[in-house]
């Protein structure tokens, strides 16, 4: 008992609010796809991109040998990232999404946007993440209320030298525009108390943003340009008209888009809009082949981590982050007698499962215990969360702090809201609108018990 009332506690620490929908296509051929390194790119620069790693810090390293091959091979070699590298695994979560950024530093990236997962600690914390950054990060749709500027740059240009033919003087140097988009969906996804003092453009104003970073960089000259957009092609995202194919479709003057969000693998979008993700967490390194002399895009592919060489200081860099982390939080402290059901589908998102009861049933068990409630106990008390939030299963063996964190690396807290039997009844209809597929929406609850239509509107 004393074991489960630490679990418990722990759970409730941690109780975690709002995620994104997982899509990927499943006829994506790696065989098509991939691509051999080629032994000479003299003449040639080469965007090497992450998206979503989601605090998997071994696959820098990748990266960086990635980098240093191109390097060898004669490329200009430029490394971006689309967005949620701060959040995801205890290993950037335990110096709330720092790590991260030094990471990426060890590698040298270039540029980065911001994914909804930057803000999962607050707006204030990230800007003082950002100060370490030795890259340039960017966002044209995220505004400061007070003065409706843009918490960060719009744009950024990355000039690379072309020599000119026959050897003489070099010719105008290749200038490579990129601006960065964040999807809208963060002002329900983050917590809203930390980010009240900034706004995220929605609906055509998403649009509008986007044209104008675009419309700067024609401005500056650009050659080619290049969004890193945090927006993806998932069904939550499809409802409003906030996936990078319909930003793509609405705006003009854009040769490239580099993806995130929804962990998607794609080389193209559905139509072949020339828009590429990697995934998630590392499973792929995105390519983006330029030709410096025609400055234009000739190839785009994805590389699979697995099997590619690791820089030797880089992976040292993470280890060290990783022992250190894994020292305080892999030692033992409770045992699950069965395995607890994280998955998002079948699972969490498409019914009740028994870690969303162990979560939610944490949830009321801390305010009822903690005497909060005592006045009103004789009411009922409902437990919800959103199944979202519940990001891995936990095997039946031994339980680890750090099995919790993955579960629930937000680190939000409960709060105690007063409600009709009506509006939870909404709440619920609105929660459940696209079940039986799945939704990051549905909820998980304790100490009540509802039956769910789905022949009904």
């Amino acid at each position: 008992m004393k074991n489960m009332r630490k679990l418990l506690a722990l759970l409730v620490s941690l109780a975690l609010v709002f995620t994104l929908a997982v899509t990927a296509y499943a006829d994506y051929d790696y065989a098509a796809n991939a691509r051999i390194i080629r032994s000479d790119y003299t003449g040639k620069t080469v965007i090497l991109h992450s998206n979503d790693v989601h605090g998997h810090i071994d696959g820098y390293a990748a990266m960086a040998a990635l980098k240093t091959r191109f390097t060898e091979a004669g490329a200009n070699v430029i490394v971006v990232d689309a967005g949620d590298f701060s959040q995801g695994t205890t290993y950037v979560r335990s110096s709330k999404g720092a790590s991260a950024i030094r990471m990426m530093n060890a590698v040298g990236y270039d540029v980065a946007t911001l994914g909804n997962h930057e803000f999962d600690y607050g707006y204030a914390q990230l800007m003082e993440n950002l100060k370490e950054a030795r890259f340039s990060v960017i966002c044209a749709d995220v505004y400061l209320d007070e003065s409706g500027e843009t918490i960060l740059p719009a744009t950024t240009v990355i000039e690379v030298d072309v020599p000119a033919a026959g050897g003489e003087e070099d010719a105008r140097p290749l200038r490579i525009g990129f601006f960065g988009m964040e999807t809208p969906e963060t002002a329900t996804k983050a917590n809203p108390g930390l980010i009240q003092e900034i706004s995220f453009a929605t609906f055509d104003d998403l649009y509008a943003s986007a044209q104008l970073a675009i419309d700067s960089l024609k401005e500056q000259d650009a050659d080619l340009i290049i969004g890193l957009t945090h927006l993806g092609v998932g069904r939550e995202s499809a409802q409003n008209g906030y996936r990078s194919i319909d930003l793509y479709e609405k705006v003009t003057d854009v040769d490239f888009l580099i993806d995130g969000h929804s962990h998607t693998v794609m080389t193209s979008g559905e139509k072949g809009e020339p828009i590429q993700s990697t995934g998630s967490s590392f499973e792929n390194i995105g390519v983006v082949v330029i030709d410096n002399e025609a400055r234009t895009i000739e190839d785009n592919f994805l590389m699979a981590v697995a099997g590619l060489e690791k820089d030797r200081n880089v992976a040292a860099a993470a280890k060290k982050i990783m022992d250190k982390v894994d020292a305080e939080y892999n030692s033992v402290f409770a045992r699950s007698k069965v395995f607890l059901n994280g998955e998002r589908e079948s699972g969490n998102r498409t019914e009740q499962t028994n870690l969303g009861t162990l979560v939610t049933d944490a949830m009321v068990w801390s305010v009822v215990s903690a005497g909060g409630l005592e006045a009103y106990y004789s009411a009922p008390v409902v437990g919800v969360t959103n199944s979202g939030g519940i990001r891995a299963s936990v095997a039946a063996g031994n339980v680890t702090k750090n099995d919790i964190i993955t579960v629930l690396p937000f680190g939000n807290t409960v709060t105690v809201v007063y409600v009709k039997g009506s509006e939870l009844l909404e709440a619920l209809e609105a929660s459940t609108f696209s079940t039986p597929q799945a939704v990051g929406g549905f909820p998980q609850t304790s100490g009540i018990e509802w039956v769910l239509d789905t022949t009904k509107a």
